[in-house]
C-alpha cells in the first residue's frame, strides 16, 4: 500500500460514549469521556498529545476548548473544526495530516454533540430551505427528491429503501453503544409515520447527542500501543451545493473522494472488508454502494436486496446513522471507532470475519466528502 504522506500514520486508540439523548448532559461531559476512553485504550496519558483537532457544528464558541480543559491543561493548540456532517471526519483528517507530516508525534481527534429532538437543524442555509416542501424539514426533503431520482432513472423501490433500515437496525440491536437496539422488519419500516414521501421515519437518522474520539501516532508511538491500526488512506473534498434533485450533488464529489482514497491505498473497493457510510438516510446508504464502488452506478437498490450478508463488504455494521445515531460532529469519528475494532477482532456480535481493511465515509452538505481506510 502506498504511503499517502511522508510518515506512516497509526491509530493508537479509540473511545466513544454511547450514542441516544443523553438528556440533562452537555457537550464537556460527554467530550471528556469519549476522550478520557481513547487515551486508555492507547495506553498514553493526556501530556503525551501535542494538539487536538474538535468536530462539532452547533455547541458554540471554543467548544473544544470546554471538552479538552476538563481532560487537562497543558497548553496545546486546540482547533475547532465545523463542516456540517464532516466536521468529525474534518477532524481526524487534520490529526492525520499533523501526523502524517511531522507536526507531532500524537495528535487528537474529537467529535462530539448535544442535540434536540426533532428534525436536523439546517441553520437557515438557503440552497436547503429552497428544497424544502410545504411542512418538510429541509434534509428530508432534499433525500426524498433524491430517491424519487434515482427511482426514475433505475428503478429503486421503496421497499429496496425499508432493506437498508432493516439491516441497520440488526446491526445496532447487536451494538450496545447505538441509540436503537430493537430489530424492524420490512413492514415496520413501511408503517411508520411519512415524514418526506416516501421517507418514512425509519428511513431517517435520528438527532442524537453523543462524542466520540481517536489518538493518532507516529510509527514509533504506535509500536508502545497495544494494538494499533495503520491509516492507509486520508482524503478530504469539498462539493458543490446539490442540484434539486439531489442526485448530481451525492454522486459526483463522494465518487471522487473515494477514486482518491483507493488510489492512496493502493486497493479497488473488492479488498475491503467492511465500511462505514454514511447513511443519513435509507436512500443515501443505496446510493453511497455506487459512490463507493461497491456495485456498479445504477444498481444500489439491487446490491442491498441481495442481501449483505452475503457480500464480500458488510456496510454500517455499527448500525449506522440509522440505528447507531447521528451526533453531527462525532459521527465521522465513531465511525473510525467501530472500524479500528472490527480490524482489532472486538467488535462482538457484529464482527466481520478475518476483518483486514476498513473504510470510513461521511459528507457533510455543501460541504465536504471525506473517506478514510484503514488496514490491520
Amino acid at each position: 500500500m502506498a504511503d499517502p504522506f511522508p510518515r506512516e500514520v497509526y491509530v493508537a486508540g479509540v473511545g466513544m460514549t454511547a450514542f441516544g439523548r443523553h438528556e440533562g448532559k452537555h457537550a464537556p461531559e460527554l467530550g471528556q469521556a469519549a476522550v478520557t476512553a481513547a487515551l486508555a485504550d492507547a495506553g498514553l496519558d493526556y501530556s503525551a498529545v501535542e494538539i487536538a483537532y474538535c468536530g462539532h457544528v452547533a455547541q458554540g464558541s471554543t467548544a473544544g476548548q470546554k471538552v479538552l480543559y476538563g481532560v487537562g491543561m497543558t497548553g496545546i493548540p486546540i482547533f475547532n473544526l465545523e463542516n456540517a456532517c464532516a466536521s468529525g471526519t474534518s477532524a481526524l483528517r487534520s490529526a492525520v495530516m499533523a501526523v502524517g507530516f511531522g507536526m507531532a508525534k500524537v495528535a487528537l481527534a474529537v467529535g462530539f454533540e448535544v442535540m434536540g429532538r426533532g428534525a436536523i437543524p439546517t441553520g437557515g442555509d438557503e440552497r436547503l430551505e429552497a428544497v424544502a416542501r410545504q411542512g418538510v424539514p429541509a434534509l428530508p426533503a432534499l433525500f426524498a427528491a433524491l430517491f424519487l431520482e434515482h427511482s426514475r432513472r433505475y428503478g429503486t423501490t421503496v421497499e429496496q429503501m425499508a432493506m437498508v433500515s432493516v439491516k441497520n437496525r440488526a446491526y445496532g440491536a447487536k451494538n450496545p453503544r447505538a441509540q436503537f437496539h430493537e430489530p424492524v422488519t420490512i413492514d415496520q419500516v413501511l408503517a411508520s409515520r411519512e415524514v418526506a414521501p416516501p421517507l418514512r421515519l425509519f428511513m431517517c437518522c435520528p438527532t442524537t447527542s453523543g462524542a466520540a474520539a481517536a489518538v493518532i501516532t507516529s510509527a514509533d508511538v504506535a509500536r508502545t500501543t497495544r494494538h494499533p491500526i495503520r491509516v492507509v488512506a486520508s482524503v478530504l473534498q469539498s462539493d458543490p451545493p446539490m442540484t434539486a434533485d439531489g442526485l448530481s450533488g451525492i454522486t459526483g464529489i463522494n465518487s471522487s473522494a473515494a477514486r482518491a482514497a483507493y488510489a492512496q491505498a493502493g486497493i479497488g473497493p473488492d479488498q475491503l472488508d467492511c465500511a462505514e457510510v454514511h447513511d443519513c438516510f435509507a436512500i443515501a446508504e443505496i446510493v453511497h454502494y455506487e459512490n463507493l464502488g461497491l456495485c456498479p452506478r445504477g444498481e444500489g437498490g439491487r446490491f442491498i436486496e441481495q442481501g449483505l450478508k452475503q457480500a464480500r463488504v458488510q456496510v454500517s455494521t455499527s448500525g449506522g446513522l440509522l440505528a447507531k445515531g447521528h451526533p453531527l460532529g462525532a459521527t465521522g469519528v465513531a465511525q473510525v471507532v467501530e472500524a479500528v475494532e472490527q480490524l482489532r477482532g472486538e467488535s462482538g456480535e457484529r464482527q466481520v470475519p478475518n476483518a483486514r481493511i476498513a473504510l470510513t465515509h461521511c459528507q457533510g452538505f455543501g460541504g465536504a466528502a471525506g473517506v478514510h481506510i484503514f488496514a490491520a
